[in-house]
């Protein structure tokens, strides 16, 4: 089954119900899942290449994170944060009546990941940290605050395009059908014609309201719950990445779930998986 299946599952915020997208690839009836998410600006699509390289053994579920893609926009931002994506998730796991799933995220998605593999009784089984940990770089989360923010219109496709492969280039070396790709999944026209990002730029307001206060507390939790983290654990980095330090991924090897570390040359922040040569890094974990 290597089409996708769209769907949808309706999540609570404290302001709402909203409905968030996934796509499924694989046996639905497979109770080995791989929930595949993805990083702050980005899709579901991402992972289309890794969900077909894995769906004969998992049943892949990737899901739009609220405010993003194909789902609902929140009605109150400041819920545009770890805990609300959290809460998404496990309504999600309980729509696919899975009790244990392998987890794969990307930037915010590893952060999500995170938050769940941190609970008590949680379901994740392996998880794979894309290019994220537990302490993150502050000026590069400076610089994702203010590219979230920034209202992009382009009266073309084509201009739209170009202006989106100069943004994500520290993705890596790509050829030019997949550059389209990546810029392609993340573009939608408005009324007027114009080509526009995807997801709500209000999503840039609970980062704007960050201190350097705040900042640190923020990480002091997150190495809170990444000890708590007890499952076999796979940090994946970009060399070249400007969010996760060298020295904050050697600290992840030894403290918590101990990862296991694997670096990229010549990557940034963050690594595709769209290649073969790094999708087969997941499957030997995943698989091994």
């Amino acid at each position: 089954m290597s089409q996708a299946r769209l769907h949808t599952v309706q999540c609570l915020s404290p302001t709402g119900l909203h409905k968030m997208a996934y796509k499924e690839w694989g046996d639905p009836a497979n109770s080995k899942v791989l929930v595949c998410v993805h990083g702050v600006t980005r899709v579901s699509d991402d992972f289309d290449n890794l969900a077909r390289a894995l769906c004969d053994e998992y049943r892949v579920v990737c899901p739009d994170v609220v405010g993003r893609g194909r789902s609902d926009w929140l009605r109150d931002p400041q819920h545009y944060q770890v805990p609300q994506y959290v809460s998404d998730m496990v309504t999600l796991l309980a729509r696919l009546d899975a009790d244990v799933v392998h987890w794969f995220g990307t930037s915010m998605g590893g952060l999500i990941g995170m938050g769940l593999a941190s609970l008590p009784d949680n379901p994740v089984r392996k998880l794979v940290l894309n290019d994220v940990g537990p302490a993150l770089n502050p000026a590069a989360l400076q610089r994702i605050g203010e590219y979230i923010g920034q209202e992009l219109r382009y009266p073309t496709f084509e201009e739209a395009v170009r202006g989106i492969e100069e943004l994500i280039r520290p993705f890596g070396p790509h050829s030019d059908d997949e550059w389209r790709k990546l810029a392609t999944d993340v573009l939608r026209q408005d009324r007027d014609g114009h080509w526009i990002r995807h997801y709500d730029l209000r999503l840039a307001i609970p980062f704007k309201a960050v201190t350097p206060e705040s900042a640190q507390q923020a990480e002091k939790m997150m190495w809170l719950a990444y000890d708590a983290i007890a499952c076999p654990t796979l940090l994946v980095r970009g060399v070249e990445s400007d969010l996760v330090t060298a020295e904050a991924a050697q600290a992840m090897t030894m403290r918590g779930p101990k990862a296991k570390l694997v670096e990229l040359p010549g990557v940034g922040h963050a690594p595709t998986f769209m290649h073969a040569d790094q999708i087969d890094i997941v499957k030997e974990f995943l698989l091994g």
